[in-house]
């Protein structure tokens, strides 16, 4: 998972999280925004909820390619 800042009308930016289900995992938008309502404040969980069948990009060292996550 990797979670990154978009531009947004209302608030100038919003939260977008890219998820990757591993083959055999599910999850739902509601499930994530539920988890994320009991765990940190409401300004901080995804306006964004983008799941992937793809590994998110990394670059060599391992780091999620933020950018990219943009663009999905």
């Amino acid at each position: 998972m990797a979670v990154v800042g978009v531009a947004d009308e209302k608030m100038q930016e919003a939260v977008k999280a890219a998820i990757y289900l591993k083959p055999g995992m599910t999850a739902t938008k509601d499930e994530i925004i539920d988890h994320c309502k009991r765990l940190i404040a409401s300004y901080k969980k995804p306006k964004h909820i983008i799941f992937t069948d793809q590994p998110l990009p990394k670059n060599p060292s391992g780091k999620v390619l933020k950018p990219a996550i943009k663009e999905l």
